[in-house]
């Protein structure tokens, strides 16, 4: 199976199973000297980890990032040294006897089939490489890619809506979301949110949901035309998460709506006479070029396919069947798809800021 790799100067493989021994991730083109421990990464899988409230799967996984390699201690703390740095998380709470029964039977929503039929094989433990375990490995890169591009670029995400609810956009405050459970960009909406997500959990069903990314402190000239344009890889790092139907980048398919006077950004100039745009539906991005503006884009996630209503299926076997899916998931696979939206926002930037000063100096 190939295409296990994404990036360009900073490169990120992935590798290992929902079900295996472990996970992990090698990231090569990360350049030296920057400082890094497993301490700089801790904070990012603890906020993507299974079992930190009831609207989370159950399963139980400390998630501690071990860096087995592209590190070195110089006297002064520890630094990257420009090798591959190569970081191991352990599973730890696998229960494969809750996938005995979709052996051979494909479930509906999930990837069983086509992953069958490409390859010939498949691991029904969890979903082997389908599974969105595979996603811990992609937030640890993104811990060492903000740590390449440093505390000048902020990268925030939040859930904006949630089934049919949602937040107004003036009322969208990302400093909440870390404040409660539902990773929700607002206070206000937590308890109403709490109520209706419980009682899609205790139906053993599940619901999808919108997250939106904010991203400040990207200065102007990140991205290329024609093919490497910067809203262009943003889209598809965030349509390659699983369970990720749609993309949009910042006015989106609200554009549709608007005349060519609305959506346009206007310019002026400030006291200093820099230019300023007085609005931003462009998200950030003209041309496939940063603007220096903040990067917006918002994110739609299905909802989470394992669910305990029997579906119809058909087996391997070439039998008609019905399936419910057990064992420990999300009722809104969304929420812990916050931090992992940040981590593939943080690798792309990454990369961007590489092959910008590779290209300019």
């Amino acid at each position: 199976m190939s295409y296990n790799t994404f990036g360009h100067l900073f490169r990120v493989t992935t590798w290992g199973e929902s079900h295996g021994p472990a996970i992990g991730c090698v990231i090569d083109g990360c350049p030296p000297l920057i400082p890094l421990t497993e301490a700089d990464i801790q904070p990012w899988l603890d906020r993507r980890k299974p079992g930190g409230s009831r609207f989370v799967t159950q399963r139980s996984e400390s998630d501690t990032a071990r860096i087995l390699s592209g590190v070195f201690d110089d006297g002064d703390g520890q630094v990257t040294t420009g090798t591959p740095i190569a970081i191991q998380i352990e599973n730890e709470d696998q229960r494969s006897r809750d996938y005995g029964e979709i052996a051979r039977a494909y479930r509906p929503g999930h990837a069983d089939y086509v992953y069958q039929e490409k390859y010939g094989v498949r691991d029904h433990r969890g979903g082997g490489r389908s599974s969105a375990r595979e996603t811990a490995s992609r937030v640890a890169a993104g811990a060492v890619a903000r740590r390449l591009l440093g505390d000048g670029v902020r990268i925030r995400a939040g859930v904006v809506q949630l089934g049919p609810h949602r937040i107004a956009p003036e009322a969208v405050d990302f400093d909440a979301v870390n404040r409660n459970p539902l990773y929700a960009a607002s206070d206000a909406v937590v308890a109403e949110w709490g109520t209706y997500l419980d009682g899609v959990r205790k139906a053993g069903s599940s619901i999808g949901a919108v997250v939106a990314l904010e991203v400040t402190g990207v200065p102007v000239g990140w991205g290329a035309p024609l093919y490497g344009k910067l809203d262009a890889e943003l889209a598809a790092a965030m349509m390659s998460i699983n369970a990720v139907k749609g993309v949009e980048i910042g006015a989106g398919f609200g554009a549709a709506e608007l005349s060519g006077e609305d959506n346009a950004d206007e310019m002026r100039l400030d006291e200093e006479g820099r230019p300023v745009f007085l609005s931003n539906k462009a998200g950030g991005v003209l041309g496939g070029i940063s603007t220096g503006q903040p990067i917006t884009l918002r994110v739609a996630f299905k909802p989470t396919s394992s669910i305990l209503t029997l579906r119809q299926t058909v087996t391997r076997d070439g039998a008609e069947t019905d399936l419910r899916t057990k064992g420990r998931h999300d009722p809104c696979v969304a929420l812990r798809g916050v931090p992992v939206v940040e981590a593939m926002a943080a690798c792309v930037l990454a990369d961007a800021l590489l092959r910008h000063r590779a290209q300019i100096g």
